[in-house]
């Protein structure tokens, strides 16, 4: 057996994943890290070591127009090659606003479908700690909170991405679940982010003689990520050569506290801010308690930064009334009668 296999089957029971009875959303997009992935649970389930349906998913946004329909058809020869279920589906993406958010969207509102569709417990993705490393990076610039430094969670209930775009979330009660560990499903799965780099998911692929997709847009700079992978993290591996790993374990560290944090006794923030019971809390405390009163409201932070939080703050201590602070994604903090209310556009 491949490292690469045996480190992922290691992580499966690291986690307590179900082994056989159920069926697995394999996300590929061509490149390495998702490709890898899905040789590996190939691979584990040719060997018996798992016992689930196995289909992979796709999802051409087009945005590319010839290597995107190439990435299509790459996938397409290498799931009939392996035996293995394709969904695919080509559909559009909104170039107005964020194009990297919205095709972001795009794609977790088909592996979500999709899911729903195939009664999946769960949809894997090829995350590795480069992206962990990026996303921490992201975010640490964006002026995130402590939710935000956090990064990527290894598993977590996929209707999170339906809330946090303002759709209706299905709800599924325990007892209709095949798996009574999850307490609903589907659920999303990033089985490479602790422990697989960049380097580990090619090197494996090239072992396998796979030559995966290269995607043009990851040598683009105009897009943030790419700066950060591109430029920012070899400027920081100058002063660091652990930078990938060093960063990722700080958003382990993030993570870890943010869990104490919901673990405590602490009540869960009011509908409505009462300007007098808050306005002489330490800043940092007020951020906080703003930061966790929006995302009772929205669902999520994502998208959140320290200006929007700041935004809200000033509303707190300024003496006017009949304010209003506006939030990314359609929302707003409207300041009257001594209060804060939150409001979707």
């Amino acid at each position: 057996m491949h490292s690469f296999v045996r480190n992922l089957i290691t992580e499966w029971r690291r986690f307590d994943l179900p082994f056989e009875g159920g069926t697995v959303v394999v996300a590929v997009s061509g490149g390495a890290d998702s490709v890898s992935l899905l040789l590996a649970i190939h691979d584990l389930t040719q060997r018996k070591k798992l016992g689930h349906r196995i289909v992979a998913a796709h999802f051409d946004h087009g945005l590319r127009g010839a290597e995107s329909d190439g990435d299509a058809e790459f996938v397409r020869e290498l799931t009939t090659k392996l035996g293995i279920e394709l969904a695919l589906k080509h559909g559009k993406v909104a170039t107005k606003g964020n194009l990297e958010q919205n095709a972001r969207d795009a794609r977790y509102a088909f592996l979500t479908e999709t899911a729903n569709n195939l009664d999946a417990f769960a949809v894997l993705t090829g995350h590795t700690i480069n992206d962990q490393a990026e996303t921490f990076l992201l975010n640490l610039i964006r002026g995130s909170g402590v939710e935000g430094l956090a990064a990527m969670s290894v598993v977590r209930v996929l209707e999170e991405e339906k809330r946090r775009r303002g759709e209706e979330v299905r709800k599924t009660s325990d007892a209709a679940s095949p798996f009574p560990l999850f307490s609903s499903f589907p659920f999303l799965l990033r089985p490479l982010l602790t422990w697989a780099k960049r380097d580990d998911t090619e090197a494996f692929c090239h072992a396998m003689n796979i030559v995966y997709r290269r995607d043009s847009m990851n040598d683009d700079l105009a897009y943030k990520r790419v700066q950060i992978r591109k430029v920012v993290l070899p400027m920081l591996a100058d002063m660091n050569p652990n930078i990938i790993e060093t960063l990722a374990s700080t958003a382990a560290l993030m993570q870890a506290s943010l869990e104490n944090s919901k673990n405590s006794n602490q009540l869960p923030p009011p509908d409505e801010l009462i300007l007098s019971e808050v306005k002489d809390l330490p800043v940092a405390e007020l951020n906080s308690l703003i930061r966790a009163w929006l995302k009772r409201h929205r669902g999520t932070t994502r998208a959140l930064q320290l200006k929007h939080i700041e935004a809200v703050s000033r509303l707190i201590l300024s003496t006017k009334s009949g304010r209003a602070a506006e939030l990314p994604g359609g929302g707003r903090v409207v300041k009257s009668a001594g209060k804060l209310v939150y409001e979707e556009n």
